[in-house]
């Protein structure tokens, strides 16, 4: 029995809408044109990998932020309109952007 069918027996009169349907929309993301940049450095000896470039709302970076740690299992943060992430992520990191639809340029080593 799933979630559904429970729901109809304890609610049989509830009728579903199209609105109860779409709720599982997407969050869109405001694509840009110009490439998000992706870097890497050493902050006190730890390698660090930095997106920044971004010209949307800081909202939606931040959901990006947070989409891309929880792909990565890693730790990071959203500090003066950049996403930084603990590790050494280019490429995987790159490859998340560029499925989602983003240019990605990358710099330094």
């Amino acid at each position: 029995m799933d979630l559904q069918d429970q729901l109809k027996n304890l609610f049989p009169d509830h009728q579903i809408t199209e609105t109860d349907v779409t709720s599982d929309k997407k969050d869109d993301i405001w694509m840009q044109d110009n490439p998000i940049i992706c870097k890497y450095e050493k902050r006190k000896g730890k390698p660090i990998t930095i997106l920044e470039g971004y010209t949307g709302a800081d909202e939606d970076f931040k959901k990006l932020a947070k989409e891309i740690k929880t792909k990565l299992s890693v730790g990071g943060s959203f500090k003066n309109e950049c996403i930084i992430i603990q590790g050494d992520y280019r490429d995987k990191i790159m490859n998340i952007l560029q499925e989602k639809g983003f240019k990605v340029k990358r710099v330094g080593g």
